[in-house]
């Protein structure tokens, strides 16, 4: 491919630059994922995609890329398989997405975790989830095998996407990220209609971009969530309104709670992993309350992977 016409297509800046066709941006993704981009053109046209943003038929292209190469995973029987990304860690406060996870496995509901982490200023995710003796699995086979026993499973990124965890392993050198740690909240490595994509996002540009691309990707049985995340981390922000988004079967699905109101809950600053995983294990005990906000995001969840 030769990509110094898409470079002066991508780099005329925010207002100047035009989109790639949907089959332009699938061919290249897939070069960037498999490592055949050289160095100088691909730092150049991943800061140009930030600059510019991902167009709906750019992350329609992208997202093909990304999952023609990804590892497939048999989906366990019963409810569908709940996907929470994590590749950012605690900072000001606790993590409590593995809190979601192991209350929606309490219930019967399986769910994968998979991620990275490479934020030294974070604690993380993965220090948590060893605290609560929840390790990575070290084979696919093994993380089938837990989902099906245990209901919850945890992967690195690695051994679902390599060419994509390579791509999010720039973000330290080129100083941003870019936009595989988008995509990255779309994987799904299970059959089509058995998973629940959990879509976490902080800026408030990328719920449109998102909320655009994710009714086809569940219009064939498909179920998607997207909401606000925390500290970057799939789990609901325990004082601020509700902003939980459904999507099944290509249409969005009512899951805002009665109760949208900003709550004064206080924010736990417990951020190592063993206070973490101490507050967390407090809250699945019933001795500390588990926050409303979870709770609904929780329920929500559960809808989606059993309707």
């Amino acid at each position: 491919m030769n990509y110094a016409p898409l470079i002066k297509e991508l780099g005329r800046g925010a207002r100047g630059a035009r989109d790639l066709s949907r089959e332009q941006a699938e061919a290249l993704f897939g070069e960037m994922l498999d490592g055949q981009v050289p160095d100088m053109e691909l730092g150049a046209m991943l800061i140009a995609l930030r600059v510019k943003g991902e167009s709906a038929a750019e992350v329609a292209g992208f997202l093909a890329a990304m999952q023609a190469r990804t590892a497939s995973l048999a989906a366990p029987a019963g409810p569908r398989t709940v996907l929470l990304p994590s590749f950012n860690g605690a900072r000001k406060q606790a993590n409590l997405m593995p809190l979601v996870a192991l209350l929606l496995a309490r219930e019967g509901v399986p769910v994968l975790i998979f991620g990275r982490h490479d934020f030294d200023s974070r604690h993380s995710p993965f220090e948590l989830l060893d605290a609560l003796s929840l390790p990575a699995s070290p084979t696919l086979a093994d993380a089938q095998a837990r989902l099906a026993r245990d209901r919850l499973a945890v992967l690195p990124l690695q051994m679902l996407n390599p060419g994509l965890n390579s791509l999010m392993a720039l973000r330290p050198r080129l100083g941003v990220r870019n936009s595989s740690h988008s995509l990255a909240k779309l994987l799904d490595p299970f059959p089509a209609g058995r998973g629940v994509r959990v879509v976490a996002v902080t800026h408030p540009e990328y719920l449109d971009s998102m909320g655009a691309a994710l009714p086809g990707l569940t219009a064939g049985g498909g179920r998607a969530m997207l909401m606000r995340a925390s500290e970057g981390e799939a789990y609901a922000h325990l004082r601020r309104k509700a902003h939980l988004i459904g999507f099944q079967d290509g249409q969005t699905a009512p899951l805002h709670p009665a109760d949208t109101a900003d709550l004064d809950w206080p924010l736990s600053p417990a951020c190592a992993p063993a206070e973490n995983a101490a507050l967390i294990r407090a809250m699945l005990a019933g001795t500390e309350m588990v926050p409303p906000r979870i709770a609904e995001q929780v329920a929500a969840l559960r809808l989606l992977a059993t309707n």
